[in-house]
């Protein structure tokens, strides 16, 4: 379900408070129906970011656009486009899951009981949603807050850290969930994180952002990873005879490390059987988000 026109332009935007410039003339163009992460050192302009895109702060210079609708000339307007949980979602503790839902429903026209029931349902809370919210575990709470922003069909969910604080299982469902909204009813997520394995599994493509200020964007998913030129290491008994047998290679321990495709590295395999060298493992040797992120943020601290 992916559109080629952005669900979010965010152009030359700049937040100044005082002297200090949080952000800084930030360009950024976020498409539909992907999981768009946002990553960056402590006090990167992150949540700053955030808070401008939902409405909580004023924009300093600049603007965003949330589908067609400006932030600062159509306000309302972009805010029925978005739904969103900045830090943790508020909810009545006192009521059930269901009635937090009814509550937020009243409030967004057009949302039928058959919508609650849907999104109940979509985010696994069917068992639990008639007991009290007081009793649920942080995962569940969060689950019902992304029910909560995503009843009125947003084109856009906003999540500033939504995996804080949750278990190893509630980080995967919560993954899983969210890949699922944006690759099966085109919800464009964009989630905001310091753990940098669990973006690396749950984005399609991640915005990198220094001392407000973009420093890369990278695709993470794009299907056509087979296809590529990757660096792989072949694992043999002889690894300089290897390298020169090849004429090419880099020799890593018990390693050639050579850059190929995937018929080149068939190929390489069997010259290297046919050389009478003994090969014990083939692998792409992929850099880490977390290795790039370092590299892109000069080691800062992740936040």
């Amino acid at each position: 379900m992916m559109s080629q026109e952005p669900v979010v332009r965010i152009k030359g935007v700049s937040k100044r408070i005082g002297r200090r410039t949080l952000i800084d003339k930030l360009d950024l163009e976020i498409p539909s129906g992907q999981v768009y992460g946002f990553l960056g050192p402590n006090g990167a302009g992150k949540t700053t970011t955030i808070r401008m895109m939902v409405g909580l702060m004023s924009i300093s210079e600049g603007d965003i656009y949330i589908g067609q609708s400006s932030v600062r000339e159509d306000f309302e307007g972009a805010m029925k486009q978005i739904g969103a949980i900045v830090e943790n979602p508020e909810m009545y503790k006192f009521l059930t899951g269901y009635q937090n839902l009814l509550h937020y429903a009243r409030m967004s026209p057009g949302v039928t009981k058959e919508r609650i029931d849907e999104v109940i349902h979509r985010v696994g809370l069917s068992n639990r949603i008639h007991e009290k919210v007081k009793t649920y575990s942080l995962g569940m709470r969060q689950r019902l807050g992304v029910a909560q922003a995503i009843l009125h069909r947003p084109k856009l969910l906003v999540l500033d850290e939504p995996t804080n604080g949750l278990d190893p299982q509630g980080i995967r469902e919560l993954r899983d969930y969210l890949r699922e909204l944006a690759h099966t009813e085109g919800t464009t997520v964009f989630v905001s994180s310091h753990l940098l394995s669990e973006m690396e599994l749950m984005c399609d493509t991640v915005a990198v952002i220094k001392q407000g200020k973009l420093v890369d964007v990278k695709v993470l998913k794009t299907g056509e990873e087979t296809e590529q030129q990757a660096e792989t290491a072949f694992e043999v008994d002889k690894p300089e005879e290897a390298a020169a047998l090849l004429g090419t290679g880099a020799v890593d321990g018990g390693s050639v490390i050579i850059t190929a495709d995937k018929e080149g590295i068939a190929e390489i395999n069997a010259r290297l059987v046919a050389g009478g060298i003994r090969v014990y493992g083939i692998s792409k040797r992929t850099r880490s988000l977390e290795d790039q992120f370092l590299e892109m943020t000069g080691g800062g601290q992740i936040g």
